[in-house]
């Protein structure tokens, strides 16, 4: 599915936003994680872990490209950065094709 002109550039002004909210409940995650009563070399080596996996995620860094804006979508909603209310002021074909390719 080729995204629409209107859909590719909704995308581009909400990514964003989407991509701020999502790093900033990773780091209350982070938080709570090192304030936790763990010793400090096991939360030193866990949060390099999770940082490293963290920052390859979609909610973190995403190479902007039309053609896998459908796809990048779908990793969106399934790694909890957006939900299909976020969807709502896109066309009702690319909502559909969510649905579709989720199912």
């Amino acid at each position: 599915m080729e995204a629409s002109k209107k859909d590719w550039k909704l995308f581009r002004d909400k990514i964003g936003s989407w991509q701020e909210l999502y790093m900033e409940k990773l780091v209350k995650e982070y938080i709570a994680f090192m304030n936790s009563n763990l010793p400090a070399s096991i939360k030193f080596w866990e949060l390099e872990k999770k940082i490293e996996q963290d920052k390859k995620k979609p909610g973190v860094i995403l190479e902007l490209r039309k053609r896998d804006m459908l796809f990048d979508i779908i990793r969106l909603l399934n790694d909890g950065v957006i939900t299909m209310d976020d969807l709502s002021e896109f066309t009702d074909e690319l909502r559909e094709n969510v649905k579709i390719l989720q199912a």
